[in-house]
């Protein structure tokens, strides 16, 4: 049995992922950044010193019989599948799959963080189209995209619109930091808003113009809000509903402007289950919602694995599988 590895260093993860020939998941395995408590991220040099430090723990914890079986190694290598995307962060992966791929002989695989994220998305849901919209909603990202497969391995990808300022993560996890969370605020803010009044969700407004949207003044009406001695879980719902009333109608102008009904909704911000129950009810005629699993929503080592195995056998792989063990 062929087995295939993925690398990725984003922005706050260290994670590597091995599928198999039938794109099942065998292992995976991650580390988060250390950001001291307080602090709202890292700076790329330290984040990218951190990677330097993991990712030798990651490669020696897979086991060792999984080694003899590895037939190619995928890693990211920027943010977007576009010549101008780069960010520090990538070179420490890159740099340990290229020794690894040359020691062992065997092909490397170069793809993009948002690629990883969208073929994440495809293996472990039910989407089996090749074009359709995404969104990528993540501390680093905030996207409405139209997709189209042509080729194994690879997407074509073109933006539509998205943030002009903050992306939905950034947004979630200054307001959460403020209100004592750790970073990433992510689990802990869904968790906090599951005690939240429900109207408080209608709190914050949502910036959309088109295809622009901004989180930036509702991050300020936030603050606000805490300043002015709201309940912790009131503004954390509040947050929720600014952004999924800002999602709803960013997807609304993206059906309308392309046609296109089949959603795919990808980013750590898109495992929040409020978010996913809350854009399927208020789109249910729009179009049909597919979201990666909540584990596999999160920086993504898996899809790069997953893309690798697609690029080496020249073959699109059947969207719906599910891990084996791993969730």
């Amino acid at each position: 049995m062929a087995l295939y590895l993925g690398i990725d260093t984003s922005a706050y993860t260290t994670s590597l992922a091995i599928v198999d020939d039938q794109a099942v998941l065998v292992y995976e395995n991650r580390k988060v950044l250390d950001v001291p408590q307080g602090e709202r991220g890292l700076a790329q040099s330290v984040a990218l010193f951190q990677h330097v430090q993991n990712l030798p723990q990651l490669v020696a914890a897979v086991p060792q019989e999984y080694w003899g079986e590895i037939a190619a190694i995928g890693v990211s290598t920027a943010p977007r599948p576009l010549k101008e995307s780069y960010m520090p962060v990538f070179t420490p992966g890159f740099g340990v799959a290229t020794a690894m791929a040359a020691a062992r002989c065997i092909p490397l695989v170069l793809t993009s963080h948002q690629e990883g994220h969208l073929a994440a998305g495809l293996i472990s849901s039910e989407l089996s189209g090749t074009r359709f919209l995404a969104v990528h909603i993540s501390g680093g990202t905030t996207e409405l995209l139209e997709v189209q497969r042509q080729l194994p391995g690879q997407m074509d990808i073109r933006i539509l619109g998205g943030t002009t300022d903050l992306h939905a993560g950034q947004f979630i996890d200054r307001v959460g930091v403020r209100l004592g969370l750790p970073f990433p605020a992510g689990k802990s803010l869904e968790a906090l808003a599951r005690q939240a009044n429900p109207e408080a969700a209608t709190w914050l407004p949502s910036a959309v113009k088109e295809f622009e949207v901004s989180f930036s003044g509702v991050e300020s009406a936030a603050q606000r809000l805490i300043d002015q001695g709201k309940e912790p879980a009131d503004v954390a719902r509040a947050v929720e509903g600014c952004i999924v009333r800002t999602l709803t109608k960013l997807l609304k102008a993206g059906t309308e402007e392309t046609s296109i009904k089949e959603i795919l909704i990808v980013g750590g911000v898109a495992s929040n289950q409020y978010i996913r129950q809350e854009l399927e009810r208020r789109l249910a005629n729009v179009g049909h919602f597919h979201w990666a699993l909540p584990n596999w929503s999160r920086d993504n080592a898996i899809g790069v694995a997953v893309l690798t195995l697609e690029k080496i056998k020249g073959n699109f792989l059947k969207a719906g599988n599910i891990p084996n063990h791993i969730e």
